[in-house]
């Protein structure tokens, strides 16, 4: 593949999830919540959430959709970044703080976060897996070992907005 050709889908992935964010964000999580992403190798019906973490260098708020499952109670996000060889600025950002802010369709809390080890990582991993298998294929295109991150909800706030990206 050319520079060109990845920067190009690497544009256009940006360029969906801002327009996914702002559809979650607009609707108050009415819309965005369950996409269908069987054009990208995931499933018609696939469960979304929205994070909200503070910049660890900037303090911007930094709002970002995710995929996530639900594991015994706790919501399960993994960083991808699509296979890329460094970590989302979004999980360098939640590993700052102790909390992270979570939205999943018209509900938010704060809730606490861990990463998840040894063989119950692996049974986490696979369990994402089913939900959008190209994670699979995103793991062997990196030697980094792409986080499983477990959210534990704590307490309810209030459903994000947009003007929440204008905070700093």
């Amino acid at each position: 593949m050319s520079t060109e050709s990845a920067a190009a889908i690497r544009q256009e992935r940006r360029d969906w999830a801002a327009q996914h964010r702002e559809a979650y964000l607009r609707s108050g999580g009415a819309t965005g919540h369950v996409m269908d992403i069987s054009g990208a190798g995931g499933h018609a019906f696939t469960t979304h959430c929205l994070i909200r973490v503070k910049g660890r260098r900037s303090g911007r708020t930094q709002i970002v959709p995710l995929i996530y499952g639900d594991f015994g109670g706790e919501v399960v996000i993994v960083a991808s970044k699509g296979g890329a060889d460094s970590n989302p600025d979004w999980y360098d950002n939640l590993r700052a703080g102790d909390e992270v802010d979570v939205q999943i369709a018209t509900q938010a809390f704060r809730a606490s976060w861990r990463e998840p080890e040894g063989e119950e990582r692996h049974r986490i991993w696979d369990f994402m897996a089913r939900i959008y298998p190209p994670y699979l294929s995103y793991q062997r295109s990196t030697t980094r070992h792409i986080p499983v991150i477990m959210l534990t909800p704590a307490t309810p706030i209030d459903v994000f907005e947009e003007s929440d990206l204008q905070s700093s």
